[in-house]
């Protein structure tokens, strides 16, 4: 895919269907899209036993037995300290309930989407939808939207939502689905005293009475010592202060010494915390932590520094810059000392023991060597892994980082890619580990690695529209290349930050990044390369421009973009900015104009060969036609348009085109015709889950 398909062209459609006739569909075949996407089911699998609960889950039941319909979804919300075991009771819950809500089960983790302790909530809508069979094309740019999108998509749904780490209601009352018969179970450490206008009940999570605890621990450790030594028994959970967190590692801590009575180690833990003035909890993790073999230590004390919320083997062993084999048994050695929980996609690490492994950090690597040596390699080796995915992905376009060679990243392999779908779902399962390490190289002082990251993230971006890891990411972007003083990254962090930047409206932002951008091209000499970005630039503006309505000024960037590409021989990027010219020209009403612009981008497409553009050149040029009043030449280009949107299995595409088309069959005195294709758009648009103008409706 060529450099220029990347500044604004990317296949997001921006069909026109009379949004009006949504929500009556909606009312006849609000069934379909649930027909069409199995339920979703996102709870881990039962890994530990469950103990107590009973008044808890009580409380739960006679809610739900006295909720009201017209009050909307009932919401629960488990609050209580961290490691309490809120999460535990609501995946607990959710799973004894499934039978009653049939439509599945959905879960977001609030922490994992928080920047700075904010929260984008309008990625947290996009998870759930996503998760409800919505694909990212099909998702729109706002939150009002995708607020929509998901009411739409719950609308008579009897489903679960769990939301993780809630700290606000605010938070909350946008994930929730539209249906009276949902349930919406939220965990918080605190009160959510603004769930304004919800049906909420709080249920508060405490620690376990010793006689719970004793039990859970007996579950976790099959031991005769327990039986033989209550005393010790009893003192050791009371010292784990009733956190099933805190159990978990005891419990892995006792199994570990199995020829030493309880007593001795409840001694030996009591002596210790006596001795440091620390608390038994911590006590019990530094035993734990004080059991593990040298690279197990290595890597617990690292792992605070992994920017993901689940690590795997490949990139423990990039932390760890190690084979993936030594991390795996390093992973495996955490997981039996009950200090990372093993999921089905990795491991993962509970925030109080993260805290604990900071903490260690600062007791045994004084000078930060481990850690620096640690970021530098992950940073590497995933910036290595993005650069290969986005190649796969993307094919060759405009890029100025070189990829990391394979000795840099030392005996860690490269992810193997099967196929361009493969890599980009390698780059989404990853994302928040990528947008991670660009802070993390940038906080590094690894400028060009936190640049250098960002070229892959936008091929991501446009099919993936995280808007506030992208803009984050981008604004990161810039100051690194600012500080690393590489003109052409300082150029294209800039172009590239605007877009997310207009797409969410900030214009003026956006606008003073492509000044500066221009300004520094300037300054760019004339290789075929640096003419090149000048012209990539220009579009970028041309864009902005065309999003605002200037669509003199997006003409006049756009002839500008065009003339240098022109002049260095890229026969795409004129093809590229005839074809926006051609359509700036239509939405200016000059139809003569863009006829004779579209038609020229047409043949250029079909000599270069280059499908997509050939429908969508095709499609541009019969919108031109038909508006001049030649519906019958535009008929047979704008057919053939959908028959390669159909051919390429793009449903937005479709949508476009055959609305185009009911236009069309009106002109040419055919309403019956015109009715059937604008009902075939709107029905897939349901299917979808998206609105009739291609998921772009904000």
């Amino acid at each position: 895919m060529a450099e220029e398909t990347h500044n604004g062209f990317d296949g997001r459609a921006h069909t026109v269907v009379q949004a009006g006739h949504i929500e009556e569909l909606h009312q006849h075949l609000h069934g379909i899209a649930g027909q069409a996407y199995p339920a979703p089911f996102q709870l881990p699998p039962v890994r530990v036993w469950f103990e107590n609960r009973h008044d808890e889950q009580e409380s739960i039941s006679c809610a739900i037995a006295a909720h009201a319909i017209q009050t909307g979804p009932l919401v629960v919300a488990l609050t209580g300290m961290g490691g309490i075991g809120k999460t535990a009771l609501g995946f607990h819950v959710a799973r004894h309930l499934v039978d009653r809500y049939p439509d599945g089960v959905l879960y977001v983790d609030l922490d994992d989407l928080r920047r700075d302790g904010v929260v984008e909530i309008a990625d947290a809508v996009g998870e759930l939808l996503t998760s409800l069979g919505v694909r990212p094309e099909w998702l729109t740019r706002s939150l009002a939207g995708r607020m929509k999108q998901l009411w739409a998509k719950t609308r008579d749904k009897r489903l679960i939502v769990v939301i993780d780490n809630a700290r606000y209601g605010t938070e909350v009352t946008p994930l929730l689905p539209s249906s009276d018969c949902s349930l919406a179970i939220v965990t918080s450490q605190g009160p959510l005293h603004d769930l304004d206008g919800t049906a909420a009940v709080e249920v508060p999570v405490g620690p376990l009475a010793v006689d719970d605890a004793v039990r859970l621990l007996g579950h976790l450790v099959d031991d005769s010592r327990l039986a033989a030594e209550p005393d010790a028994v009893t003192e050791l959970v009371r010292g784990c202060g009733g956190l099933p967190a805190a159990l978990q590692v005891a419990g892995q801590w006792v199994r570990k010494y199995r020829r030493r009575s309880l007593s001795r180690l409840v001694a030996e833990l009591t002596a210790e915390l006596h001795g440091k003035g620390i608390p038994m909890v911590e006590a019990v993790w530094d035993a734990a932590y004080a059991g593990l073999g040298p690279e197990a230590a290595r890597l617990y004390r690292l792992l605070p520094q992994f920017p993901g919320p689940v690590i795997d083997e490949l990139t423990a062993a990039a932390l760890l810059g190690e084979d993936p084999g030594r991390a795996g048994d390093a992973l495996e050695e955490l997981e039996s000392a009950g200090l990372l929980h093993g999921l089905v996609e990795g491991w993962r690490m509970h925030d109080l023991l993260r805290g604990h492994a900071e903490r260690r950090v600062q007791h045994e690597d004084l000078d930060g060597e481990q850690r620096t040596r640690a970021r530098r390699s992950l940073v590497t080796w995933y910036r290595r892994q993005a650069a290969r995915a986005d190649l796969l992905a993307a094919g060759p376009r405009m890029t100025f980082a070189e990829l990391p060679p394979v000795a840099v990243v030392h005996v860690v392999p490269d992810v193997e890619f099967a196929s361009k779908a493969e890599a980009m779902r390698w780059m989404e399962a990853h994302r928040l580990a990528l947008y991670g390490c660009v802070r993390l190289a940038f906080e590094a002082g690894l400028h060009e690695d936190a640049w250098a990251l960002c070229e892959p993230l936008w091929t991501h971006f446009l099919d993936h529209p995280h808007y506030a890891d992208v803009t984050d990411a981008f604004r990161t972007g810039v100051a690194a290349a600012d500080r690393a003083e590489f003109l052409p990254a300082m150029i294209r962090m800039r172009c590239q930050l605007a877009r997310p930047l207009w797409e969410q409206q900030l214009y003026e932002e956006a606008a003073d990044q492509l000044r500066h951008a221009l300004h520094a091209c300037e300054a760019l000499g004339e290789s075929p390369a640096e003419r090149k970005l000048q012209a990539s630039a220009w579009e970028f503006r041309g864009l902005l421009k065309s999003e605002t309505g200037a669509l003199t000024g997006a003409s006049a960037d756009f002839e500008a973009s065009k003339a240098v590409h022109a002049a260095i021989g890229n026969a795409y990027g004129v093809l590229l900015q005839t074809y926006l010219l051609g359509k700036t020209a239509i939405r200016s009403g000059r139809c003569q104009e863009a006829i004779a612009l579209l038609e020229e981008a047409h043949r250029m497409a079909r000599k270069q060969e280059r499908e997509r553009m050939t429908a969508r050149t095709g499609f541009e040029l019969g919108r031109a036609l038909r508006m001049a009043g030649r519906a019958e030449e535009a008929h047979a280009l704008v057919g053939a348009a959908l028959d390669s949107a159909r051919e390429r299995g793009s449903r937005t595409d479709e949508v476009r085109v055959l609305a185009e088309l009911a236009v069309l069959a009106e002109e040419r005195g055919e309403p019956g015709t015109a009715a059937e294709h604008r009902a075939a758009a709107e029905r897939i648009a349901i299917e979808e889950g998206g609105f009739a103008d291609g998921g772009q409706s904000s």
